[in-house]
């Protein structure tokens, strides 16, 4: 560790080797404001520079640590924090150009736990508009890129999350998923996060003038974004305290008792209607027997109706957003989003009352299906996307490419979010140089059993960022 860059190390390496004083808060932050200075404009991952901050958050943080004081688990840590969550003084801008004065009065609760634990935000990531693509452009901030090619997306909504922590700008990414917004930039970037189960994580922004619609509420979680498992596991561990502000946030434990036994690992059958390419299925083969040398028992089985849990996703999301936030987007928003957000609508059916209140209800049904399948096969193994990483903003290509990326190419993706179940991603390999994860879904609560899948993957694959970093001749 001592010849390797500061920026390089994993969370877990940086909050030792600080609390052992083998490097103060100040110098890990420094190296890590050095590298965004040299990491960050050519791939705007990081829209508001938070550096100044965070150098005066690193001496306190070393004072403390002088005097003797308690130190959280992520004590001198940089950190870094998607521009749609309130951090204190800053603007909650979600991306948007109306909303670039959005002062958060507060931190969210996300932020509080991660700022309680001892993390230093160094910056704030870019996001689509209102969060709501898997493409990161805004008229506000800009494009950010991929940095393994400028020519495929960094996946959205967190892709300024994913493209920072894979530059080595922070050890620890905090992102957002209601859709697959934290997935899909972890499996185009090369790295692990987890979207928890619904209630895992508090999440409440005081500067929000209204609440979230009730489905939104139940699909939407906070989650981090690292290079190594063991980063992720230890974020979520502190993302994860409880916040009253949250009304859905449940105590459960991180660790609940084993399985008794070899996990037994149900590898999804593909839908036939779904067009898919060879080598991203060769590499989820390739990730099932990672897994069967890990001592997991492992089969290739039919899942439950993955089509019908994604037409309840579409149709919920897209009557809400349709009711309630439309009028306000169209209003507001760039062209490119709503041509975006037509295209959400377009692949969705928008319910009236009746038939919005029977397909909540079908939910608990569907919910239940997978649930009990779940105590069969404790363990999913499923595709994050079927097909390779897209081109950048292909979900302006035409009218139905929105509804082909969603609704085919990451249908395990959004399905999997309107049944609130925890599914991790590992980095599985590369295609033609960019990175490609699988996705790892387990029943309530059992984001441990998702962790350790993928920990037994990442041990036989390795950790993709240090390939990106060994192209840079670091």
């Amino acid at each position: 560790m001592e010849s390797t860059p500061i920026w390089q190390w994993s969370a877990v390496e940086t909050a030792k080797a600080i609390k052992a004083g083998q490097a103060s808060a100040e110098e890990v932050v420094t190296a890590h404001v050095e590298r965004l200075r040299t990491a960050n404009p050519p791939i705007n991952s990081v829209v508001v520079d938070l550096t100044v901050q965070a150098l005066e958050a690193a001496r306190t943080a070393d004072r403390r640590q002088a005097e003797g004081g308690e130190l959280g688990s992520l004590h001198g840590v940089p950190i870094t924090i998607k521009i749609n969550v309130d951090v204190e003084g800053q603007a909650n801008s979600n991306g948007v150009a109306a909303f670039r004065d959005n002062i958060a009065p507060a931190d969210s609760a996300v932020v509080a736990n991660l700022r309680g634990a001892g993390a230093i935000i160094i910056g704030l990531t870019n996001t689509p508009e209102f969060s709501l693509r898997a493409f990161t452009d805004n008229p506000l901030h800009g494009l950010t890129l991929n940095p393994w090619d400028a020519a495929v997306t960094c996946g959205g909504s967190s892709g300024g999350a994913a493209a920072s922590v894979v530059s080595g700008i922070g050890a620890i990414a905090h992102g957002n998923d209601i859709g697959g917004s934290l997935r899909g930039p972890a499996s185009w970037n090369g790295l692990a996060t987890i979207k928890p189960t619904q209630g895992r994580v508090p999440a409440f922004n005081p500067s929000a003038p209204v609440e979230r619609p009730p489905m939104a509420q139940l699909m939407s979680c906070q989650g981090p974004l690292a290079r190594e498992v063991a980063d992720v596991r230890l974020a979520l561990e502190v993302m994860s305290r409880r916040d009253v502000r949250d009304p859905w946030w449940v105590p459960a434990p991180l660790a609940p008792a084993g399985t008794g036994g070899p996990v037994k690992v149900a590898v999804a059958r593909i839908p036939s209607d779904l067009k898919r390419d060879g080598e991203v299925l060769a590499l989820i083969d390739k990730a099932a027997g990672h897994l069967s040398d890990a001592g997991y028992d492992v089969s290739e089985v039919d899942t439950p109706d993955v089509s019908v849990a994604l037409k309840l996703w579409a149709d919920l999301i897209a009557t809400e957003i349709a009711t309630l936030q439309a009028p306000q987007m169209r209003e507001v928003a760039s062209p490119d989003f709503l041509r975006a957000l037509d295209g959400l609508l377009r692949m969705a059916t928008i319910l009236d009352g009746e038939a919005y209140m029977r397909a909540i209800a079908q939910r608990s049904r569907v919910l239940r299906e997978w649930l009990a399948f779940l105590e069969c096969y404790p363990l999913i193994l499923a595709p994050v996307s079927v097909k390779r990483t897209p081109g950048v903003n292909a979900d302006l290509a035409h009218d139905h490419a929105v509804g082909e990326i969603l609704g085919e190419d990451m249908r395990f993706t959004a399905a999997i979010s309107v049944l609130g179940l925890p599914a991790a991603v590992a980095p599985a390999g590369l295609i033609d140089g960019h990175p490609m994860g699988v996705q790892l879904i387990a029943s309530r609560y059992r984001e441990d059993l998702c962790l350790d899948a993928a920990a037994a993957i990442e041990a036989r694959v390795g950790v993709l960022a240090k390939q990106l970093w060994a192209r840079e001749g670091r």
